[in-house]
């Protein structure tokens, strides 16, 4: 299968960072882009897209993403993603002028606040109960 980053599509289809887009754009143009940037692969079959965690929450992408493919919701702690993100938050345009006490808060509001969305995943699986049974539980998920 082919892997594509959606943020690393945007940043070369924008020409610039995501930082940049945020903070020359905003927000609101960074989501529609990302939007439009996601149903670009409609006609994509064979490919594994990592999106970013607000992805599913706007324009109905997730809704979109339950029509096209099979989507997997990898469900993690505040703690375990804060271990993920900590050292990329200069690049992150949400996290970036937050100690690690406000990332930790930030991140367990936008899960509070995003799971509704989340939890439409047709393959829900904890990142701690991660092995390769996990990957055939995805694997049978596709139609046959």
């Amino acid at each position: 299968m082919f892997f594509f980053d959606l943020d690393e599509v945007i940043e070369v289809q924008e020409q610039k960072t995501i930082d940049a887009i945020f903070n020359e754009n905003g927000e609101t143009y960074f989501r529609e882009t990302e939007s439009a940037a996601l149903k670009t692969f409609a006609e994509k079959d064979n490919c594994v897209i990592a999106c970013g965690g607000g992805t599913p929450c706007f324009h109905d992408n997730m809704q979109w993403m339950d029509g096209h493919g099979i989507t997997v919701y990898l469900k993690a702690t505040p703690g375990q993603i804060m271990e993920r993100v900590k050292d990329e938050k200069h690049t992150r345009p949400l996290l970036k002028k937050l100690d690690d006490y406000e990332i930790l808060s930030f991140i367990a509001q936008k899960i509070k606040e995003r799971e509704p969305f989340y939890s439409q995943a047709q393959v829900i699986l904890p990142v701690d109960e991660l092995n390769t049974d996990s990957f055939e539980k995805i694997i049978n998920s596709f139609p046959t």
